[in-house]
């Protein structure tokens, strides 16, 4: 059942009303794990003959609607969707017209699905609470009455009360700082002057302190790890000005960047002037800092020009994982037409996408088309690395039909100028390029629909340098051989890789059958244990549970108990809950940690788990 006829997961109807800009008044209770207050929507109307509002909302306690003069506004909350949340109805009265200011009062719940309250022995410090919030995909609405589809986009203001034990920063300008009236709290004012959808408000309060990373940007964490996290990502102003070369200005004022606790469930989140970062990346070597390049590039893929529902979600990621290796190679020094580091990456993304569809997701799964029907579901049931790495090779392989980077990046700074501050579906997509490039004959060979709404793979997969890939493949077909003598490999084979060719190295493994004598005698020569590079830890603890190593069980628990992050933790659960050695230990595990899991995390590991119904 569609809810909205422009967005399946969305009550709202954009066509009669739409919200212009919110401001909101918020005091946080951590004490009662809620955000009380009220929001201010200047609302335009589109249609006359229509004299109700409808919101989205989940799981809010509605004190009262009025408009600014004063007059009481009756309202009436639908009972919950589940995964969904629930229809506000308000009644606007007859005389009203144009624009309307109206003033909701209401609190969130303890259980609002966009919020993650940690108690202090969660966070690094170990002595202050921490709150911070996801709202991507349809979050917003457990905190924020409004109308949360990406098909609408809105200005913010906001000033929110905390304890002045806390800094509070959000998606936005900061604009000042003031005492409250009792003196123990701080009121911290915000400002969004570029229209954003409602996933992208965004909101952290913690113990926090800074340092400069340039001019446009500062780092923010707990003072424990806020050293280390200026190091890892020093180069974030380098990427922002490589970015600005492939993808024209940065509209945003600052990239800041706040290095959250570890139970944030993704690699980060590229909430506009504040990306949010998970500590998994800090690595000490930088070697897994370009997760900020994949922000950065949302500044304009995702942010400026955003899907206009999340069926089409792949023009958010396959676009920024498109852009961001272009940007990546540039930062290691690769001229436009050498693409080596470029193609390196892009097959260890297919390398997760064929585990992905062949692993769990099935080729004829419905979701794993570009375009995906979401009706009666949720976005979160459909999140998965197929929008990222399909959608990427799609556009890869347009680029190299249509005449290589020389005339596609061209076109790509024109589909950001033409759509920037817009959302589109992917109809406006096709019809931008099917028009830029029409004298080109190439354009008959596209098989739209068979790229767009065939399940499984890519149609086409381009043909990639494969150079840093064969010192990868060689050695794993050293170890695999059935005459490999384990006692003639020496650790100077694994340290001559890169970091990212250590991971792919343990992936070409992952895909061949492996034996507990070979994996045991890996960690007796490359000691693999001691790896502080999660990409590198994740694949090893597969690796490990693949080959029935009993006594990694519960490394492979805690490595998912340390952190949240999806993209790890969902598999170790799934390899884990496929072992009948580990499945009843895997399930109590879960049990035992899921409330310190964000919603997300908890809600896709129970439907991996088969504890969904």
């Amino acid at each position: 059942m569609a809810l909205s006829p422009a967005d399946p997961t969305s009550f709202s109807l954009p066509d009669q009303h739409v919200i212009k800009h919110i401001h909101l008044v918020w005091n946080v209770d951590f004490s009662r794990k809620i955000i009380s207050g009220k929001a201010q929507l200047k609302v335009e109307k589109l249609n006359d003959t229509n004299k109700q509002l409808v919101l989205d909302v989940s799981l809010l306690t509605i004190l009262n609607i009025s408009l600014i003069n004063g007059e009481v506004l009756n309202f009436k909350v639908d009972s919950e969707v589940k995964n969904i949340g629930s229809k506000l109805t308000i009644d606007l009265s007859e005389s009203d017209h144009g624009c309307l200011d109206i003033i909701i009062q209401y609190e969130s719940s303890p259980d609002a699905t966009g919020l993650q309250w940690l108690d202090p022995l969660q966070t690094a410090g170990r002595k202050h609470p921490y709150m911070f919030s996801q709202f991507q995909p349809i979050h917003a609405r457990s905190i924020v009455p409004c109308q949360d589809t990406p098909a609408v986009k809105f200005t913010y203001s906001a000033e929110v009360t905390a304890s002045n034990e806390f800094t509070v920063l959000m998606s936005a300008l900061r604009t000042g700082k003031k005492k409250s009236v009792d003196d123990t709290h701080n009121v911290f004012s915000f400002n969004q002057p570029v229209p954003i959808p409602a996933y992208l408000i965004a909101i952290a309060i913690g113990a926090l302190e800074s340092r400069e990373l340039g001019p446009r940007s500062t780092i923010w964490a707990e003072k424990e790890i806020i050293d280390k996290s200026a190091w890892e990502f020093a180069e974030t102003d380098k990427m922002l000005k490589i970015a600005e070369e492939v993808c024209g200005p940065y509209v945003w004022g600052i990239y800041d960047l706040l290095v959250l606790p570890p139970s944030f469930p993704y690699g980060g989140m590229e909430n506009p002037c504040l990306t949010f970062v998970t500590p998994t990346v800090l690595a000490g070597d930088r070697s897994l800092a370009d997760v900020v390049v994949h922000e950065i590039t949302h500044s304009w893929t995702g942010n400026l020009v955003t899907n206009r529902n999340f069926e089409h979600f792949w023009l958010n990621e396959g676009f920024t994982v498109f852009i961001e290796r272009k940007i990546s190679s540039r930062l290691y020094g690769e001229a436009l037409n050498d693409t080596r580091f470029r193609d390196f990456s892009t097959i260890l993304g297919l390398e997760e996408l064929r585990d992905a569809i062949f692993g769990h997701l099935g080729t004829e799964n419905p979701l794993t088309n570009l375009i995906v029907d979401l009706k009666g579901l949720s976005p979160d049931d459909a999140f998965s690395t197929v929008p990222y790495e399909k959608g990427s090779t799609f556009l890869r392989y347009l680029e190299n039909l249509l005449g290589g980077p020389e005339k596609f990046e061209p076109f790509l700074r024109h589909y950001l100028k033409t759509f920037a501050k817009k959302s589109i579906d992917t109809d406006d997509f096709k019809n931008l390029l099917l028009e830029y490039f029409k004298d080109n004959k190439a354009l008959d060979e596209i098989q739209w629909d068979e790229w767009l709404k065939t399940p499984g793979m890519p149609l086409i997969i381009p043909k990639y340098d494969t150079t840093m890939v064969e010192a990868c493949t060689e050695l794993a077909k050293r170890w695999l051989s059935p005459d490999a003598n384990y006692t003639t490999f020496n650790l100077s084979d694994y340290q001559t890789l890169t970091s990212m060719q250590q991971r792919q190295f343990l992936s070409e493994l992952l895909k061949e059958n492996v034996s507990l004598d070979m994996v045991k005698a890996l960690q007796d020569v490359y000691k693999i244990n001691s790896s502080n590079n999660s990409e590198i830890k994740f694949r090893w603890l597969r690796l490990c549970i693949k080959a029935r190593w009993s006594d990694k069980i519960k490394d492979a628990l805690q490595f998912a108990n340390e952190q949240g992050r999806m993209k790890f933790v969902r598999p170790i659960y799934r390899d884990l809950y496929a072992w009948d050695e580990a499945r009843s230990e895997t399930l109590d595990n879960f049990n035992n940690h899921k409330s310190f899991m964000m919603y997300l995390t908890s809600h896709t590991i129970k439907k991996d788990l088969h504890l969904d119904n």
